[in-house]
């Protein structure tokens, strides 16, 4: 019994362990250890050289002196921006405009409650006719000291006092009138007007809503005097002058452009050590308020950089490789691509100068 046992627990064992050691030997051999053709080193792919195509353009690499720009985001801003808000507090009866509306000058934009705004206005007329009424007895209470007093009919203390009282109820009127004026005034300010021919940006009110002078109801822009407005490292406004030329790239528009700077903000901003550049855009189809772009300046000397045809370069995936020509010979070399200038393309590893490549890659697909 004791020797079954010993040769069910000796088989018990045998299985596992030539179970692990067939997947050592898989994976021996597709490490190349074990078997299998020698291994090819990293770069250029063994085996697989073409003849060079006919008709094939062949670019020699060498370098070139680049400008080593950088880029910094802004956003498109228009440069006249109104927050239309009104002169009181009032409840918000209605808003007639909303986002994207292009409205005229004198538009009406939004109604206010005015209950209290008239309630107001009839009280100061109410006391500017009390006080011309009391203007216009005094009045004619001066007309009679006068004339009792040239007859010596009256003293001169009555009589200053009369002048006295004529004159402070003329200035009571006076007042008067001009609160009733104010209040008429006020009373206009329940509507509000755009105050220019332009786009609204934003609309941050809705009616019920309590409108206050601090509040804007609605946002309004110029869409046609357009800016970039982009926040700049610090240390690299040494090269920047105002009027100077700068190149803005627009994404949103597809298009680079050549653009001035308008305006440099004098204040560095303390956490981020920026300080904003605004550049004035020239008028393009497509380009609106809010969108994206980018300033390209360079702050640093120009340097010299590997450039190769951006037509050059293959994609697979992630990776990116040229066809590199040797000795009439076309084969593939996998390699690393930095900035981008114009049709051109930074190379950082892969190729050296005076290596030659095919312009067009695609031909010897």
């Amino acid at each position: 019994m004791s020797e079954n046992n010993a040769l069910f627990t000796e088989k018990k064992w045998l299985i596992p362990s030539a179970a692990i050691g067939a997947l050592l030997l898989v994976i021996f051999y597709a490490l190349g250890i074990l078997g299998g053709p020698e291994k090819v080193e990293p770069g250029t792919t063994a085996g697989v050289n073409q003849p060079l195509p006919a008709g094939a353009q062949v670019y020699q690499v060498g370098r070139q002196l680049t400008s080593n720009a950088l880029s910094w985001q802004g956003t498109v801003r228009s440069r006249t921006v109104a927050k239309i808000a009104p002169k009181l507090n009032a409840r918000i009866l209605e808003v007639v405009v909303n986002p994207g509306d292009t409205v005229k000058k004198g538009a009406v934009i939004a109604r206010l409650d005015d209950r209290d705004l008239r309630a107001a206005y009839n009280a100061a007329m109410a006391a500017q006719a009390a006080a011309s009424a009391q203007a216009g007895q005094a009045g004619a209470d001066e007309k009679r000291i006068i004339d009792l007093y040239q007859k010596q009919a009256a003293t001169r203390q009555n009589y200053d006092a009369v002048l006295a009282q004529a004159k402070a109820a003329r200035a009571m009127a006076n007042q008067a009138a001009s609160a009733a004026q104010q209040t008429k005034v006020m009373l206009g300010e329940n509507v509000l007007y755009a105050p220019f021919d332009g786009v609204i940006s934003a609309r941050l009110k809705e009616p019920g809503d309590m409108a206050m002078p601090s509040d804007a109801v609605v946002l309004m822009h110029k869409p046609e005097d357009l800016r970039l407005e982009a926040a700049i490292a610090s240390h690299c406004l040494d090269q920047v002058k105002l009027g100077m030329p700068v190149t803005v790239r627009l994404d949103a528009i597809h298009q680079s452009v050549e653009a001035k700077v308008d305006e440099i903000a004098p204040e560095i901003e303390p956490q981020t050590h920026t300080q904003m550049i605004k550049v004035k855009l020239p008028v393009l189809a497509g380009l609106q308020h809010g969108q994206y772009g980018w300033l390209e300046l360079s702050c640093q000397a120009d340097r010299q950089a590997l450039l190769i045809p951006e037509t050059a370069v293959l994609h697979y995936g992630q990776l990116q490789a040229v066809k590199v020509v040797d000795g009439g010979q076309v084969h593939t070399r996998h390699i690393r691509t930095g900035k981008q200038f114009g049709d051109s393309i930074e190379v950082l590893s892969g190729l050296h100068e005076g290596e030659s490549i095919l312009t067009d890659s695609g031909l010897a697909e």
